[in-house]
């Protein structure tokens, strides 16, 4: 027979300790960027500035979210606790390890049904919205199509060629900012080279080599 005083003190005290870290993420993450690294503003023309600060601000995110769920799953065991079917299987109805109990209070599956449902239907490594979500603008780049119109593609190289956290260095083979990013070489605002207005009495020296003069 499971020994429910024991684990309702165990969890009642990884409850207090789960509540604990719950309101000091709290308290982190509502704390302006900008007054926990001691700048007068948060904004910058360099994403890479305040790379390590957002990081922070991201995990603390995810453990908050993580404590949640923990602290769901405590409540949800002491719920059983108190109706009297803690340490029973929700999936099988037999009874859960001790030893089990002992690592994981909380939990309300047997080892064998844990496993079961945590198997993975699709094989596969990458998830599946990938199917169907790309790169930023991917769904609106239109290289591989009849289609000439100005895309998303476009709309990122002009955007690019003001900067980017990419440098030359970060890009194997890149010499200069334009290669930094996927075609910045492109001529902007033409189809093909024929299609630019080039002015006859001043071509510049790429127009004259281009066209033979």
């Amino acid at each position: 027979m499971t020994d429910f005083q024991h684990f309702k003190t165990k969890l009642e005290g990884l409850k207090k300790q789960l509540e604990d870290e719950m309101q000091v993420l709290i308290q982190r993450g509502s704390e302006p960027l900008k007054e926990s690294v001691g700048e007068l503003s948060s904004y910058d023309n360099h994403t890479s500035d305040l790379g390590a600060e957002i990081f922070e601000r991201e995990k603390d995110l995810g453990l908050k979210d993580n404590t949640k769920i923990l602290l769901m799953k405590v409540n949800h065991a002491l719920d059983k606790i108190r109706d009297g079917t803690y340490g029973i299987c929700e999936r099988c109805g037999k009874p859960i390890d001790k030893e089990r109990l002992e690592a994981v209070p909380y939990t309300t599956f047997c080892i064998e049904c844990k496993k079961e449902e945590e198997k993975p239907d699709d094989p596969r490594s990458r998830p599946l919205e990938e199917d169907i979500l790309k790169y930023p603008f991917g769904r609106s780049f239109l290289d591989d199509t009849d289609q000439n119109q100005y895309d998303g593609e476009d709309a990122w190289q002009d955007v690019a060629r003001y900067g980017t956290a990419n440098t030359p260095q970060d890009e194997p083979g890149a010499v200069d900012y334009t290669e930094t990013y996927v075609d910045g070489n492109e001529k902007r605002g033409i189809v093909e080279r024929g299609d630019m207005i080039i002015d006859e009495e001043d071509p510049d020296e790429d127009d004259k080599n281009e066209l033979g003069e």
